[in-house]
């Protein structure tokens, strides 16, 4: 994936838009703004590939941003990130031009499958819905993950955990790393979930022989390899 892919996040939630700006930029170059008035003048001075909005904004709320925006005829993809579930809002959302509308609190996880179904809508980015090693298939798209054609059912963050690690197979991660990335630091989870929810993805692995995929780096995490490949 390239990072020529530019996103603007205009959220005046500080820790939230480093921490999406940080989980996005495995893949592309993110600009926050804090405020609408920024956030309106960054989207029609600069280029973006997407825009992640907020609503409730200081200087000019989302909805004003994305109506001007689009009066000015700029065409990039908005995806509204708010805390403003009810349905009102959100029909008020599309018809203002949103392209999509997540509710806060969200998952991480959500948030990177509708960033990139946007992208891949728009043509920004190419189509890698299926991830696979040796006869194990994810598809991204359904969430299914299938062995030979057998489907092997997986809980929510076991999912996102195999995803993760097919995304950086043969690359070591340490606990924190993976800790962050499927859990947040602000969860209330002790990192040794870690260490359980390896083990019982080994556990729905082995009846496909895939369970020795994960191996783990003594004192320092995991990498996920098939050592036939390397």
């Amino acid at each position: 994936m390239s990072n020529s892919i530019r996103i603007l996040v205009v959220e005046d939630d500080e820790n939230l838009a480093n921490n999406i700006a940080a989980f996005l930029s495995d893949f592309s170059q993110v600009d926050i703004e804090s405020d609408g008035l920024s956030g309106k003048f960054a989207a029609t001075e600069d280029v973006y590939d997407l825009i992640i909005l907020d609503i409730m904004l200081p200087e000019m709320n989302g909805y004003d941003v994305l109506k001007n925006i689009r009066k000015d005829k700029i065409n990039t993809p908005v995806l509204i990130l708010t805390a403003k579930a009810d349905i009102d809002d959100k029909v008020h959302g599309f018809n203002l031009g949103a392209d999509d509308y997540l509710t806060k609190p969200f998952h991480r996880e959500e948030l990177l499958a509708r960033v990139k179904a946007l992208l891949k809508r728009s043509g920004t980015l190419a189509d890698d819905s299926i991830l696979r090693i040796r006869n194990l298939e994810v598809n991204l798209n359904t969430h299914e993950t299938t062995s030979d054609g057998k489907t092997i059912a997986l809980n929510g963050k076991e999912y996102d955990l195999l995803v993760y690690l097919l995304q950086n197979k043969n690359t070591i991660l340490t606990k924190d790393q993976i800790f962050e990335r499927i859990w947040g630091f602000d969860s209330d989870t002790s990192i040794t979930v870690v260490e359980v929810y390896m083990s019982n993805l080994r556990k729905k692995l082995r009846p496909s022989q895939n369970d020795n995929l994960i191996k783990t780096i003594r004192n320092v995490g995991y990498i996920f390899q098939d050592e036939t490949e390397v």
